[in-house]
């Protein structure tokens, strides 16, 4: 694993902070000669200390996220190392090696906000074959159900990729995996996370009615101070507003700025099924967009500056730059050129994923009907852009 971008990360927070060594040691609880290593170079950091690190930074996943690419070579080096410690251990599941293996979930649920579902998925799917290949061997009750565990988080998270590819097939069977093992360990975050999934699915198809009884039935089921109880939440008001309910949809809108007010921020809100209440602005722009609320043009913008601001949200600002876009048409005066920029920005970006491009359409078509000048150019770099794998 290269850690030269982790270490010039490390020294430029520190030092915009204007913390000696001892004094970041005594935020972090990380040695002052820990640091002072990791940043000559000298150490590896491990996830504990990266985490202790990006939070006395205030980093919101910087740090992490410096570590977050793997290159093949380094793929093929975290199993070598998964693999000689398991062939070391006495017994056929270690705890180190489910420990590992819990870790390394982890950092892929905080990849997934950055990294493309076709970089991310070979790595997920090889996982889930060492889990796989795991459960055959010998261990303990408490072994086996800590291996399903991580497979029902994996198998989530690889339907999730899947939706993003537009691979429905593979999609529905592993989140039917999921929620099977899910139920087998008894995870109702983890079942609340696949049927707001499941939402998300139905809503990108145009089943809106569906998206919202997948919605409200993961609320029903998730843990009370559980993420995914919010997000089904949010998941709701986006339903409600394409079906063309305003009053059901900001309902919704109340209920999520409630529950991310009582949420303290998780350590790490680069993490998928870790709710960040910051998330709720995001949501709120998408949703009053999609309603025709003409708050949605400012919220969106708002969005967009605290997103640029923060510097690691980079699928979240090609959203919010939609949500601009199609608030930017609404009302009276609709503003089809300023429209048709935000258009192409987030295009520009690389960052819709095949199963959102539905969007790019709606807002190309959108400023189309609008009159712009601009609208047939839009229509073929969008054309010229769209990923492959779109359903």
């Amino acid at each position: 694993m290269d850690t030269t971008a982790f270490r010039d990360e490390l020294i430029r927070l520190r030092q915009h902070r204007g913390l000696s060594y001892r004094q970041l040691s005594a935020l972090s609880a990380v040695s002052h000669s820990l640091i002072n290593d990791l940043e000559k170079g000298d150490r590896r950091p491990t996830f504990k200390v990266v985490a202790a690190l990006d939070t006395a930074l205030n980093a919101r996943g910087r740090l992490t996220a410096t570590l977050r690419t793997s290159t093949p070579d380094d793929v093929e080096g975290e199993f070598e190392a998964l693999e000689l410690a398991q062939r070391a251990a006495a017994s056929d599941v270690s705890g180190e090696t489910l420990e590992a293996l819990e870790h390394d979930a982890n950092l892929m649920a905080m990849a997934y906000a950055t990294t493309p579902p076709a970089e991310l998925l070979p790595r997920v799917r090889r996982y889930l074959r060492f889990v796989d290949q795991l459960l055959d061997g010998r261990k303990t009750l408490k072994q086996h159900r800590r291996l399903l565990v991580v497979g029902g988080w994996l198998s989530l998270l690889r339907a999730t990729l899947h939706i993003d590819l537009g691979q429905r097939g593979p999609a529905a069977a592993h989140m039917k995996v999921a929620a099977g093992l899910a139920d087998q360990t008894d995870q109702p975050e983890i079942t609340a996370w696949a049927l707001e999934t499941r939402a998300w699915d139905e809503l990108i198809r145009g089943n809106y009615r569906q998206a919202v009884e997948l919605s409200r039935h993961a609320q029903a089921v998730g843990p009370p101070d559980g993420s995914a109880i919010v997000q089904a939440t949010a998941q709701e008001g986006r339903a409600w507003a394409r079906l063309g309910d305003p009053v059901a949809s900001r309902k919704a809108l109340r209920r999520v700025e409630a529950m991310a007010e009582s949420r303290t921020p998780p350590q790490h809100p680069e993490h998928h099924y870790q709710y960040d209440p910051a998330k709720a602005h995001s949501y709120a722009a998408t949703t009053l967009a999609w309603s025709g609320d003409p708050a949605a043009e400012q919220v969106a913008r708002d969005v967009i500056a605290e997103l640029e601001a923060d510097g690691a949200r980079p699928r979240r600002i090609a959203s919010a730059r939609l949500d601009l876009g199609l608030a930017l048409l609404t009302g009276t005066k609709p503003r089809a050129d300023e429209a048709a920029a935000q258009a192409r920005a987030a295009i520009r970006s690389g960052r819709i994923v095949p199963s959102n491009w539905w969007r790019v359409d709606e807002l190309v078509t959108s400023v189309a009907r609008a009159g712009s000048p601009e609208a047939s150019d839009l229509r073929e770099e969008a054309a010229t852009a769209r990923p492959t794998g779109d359903p």
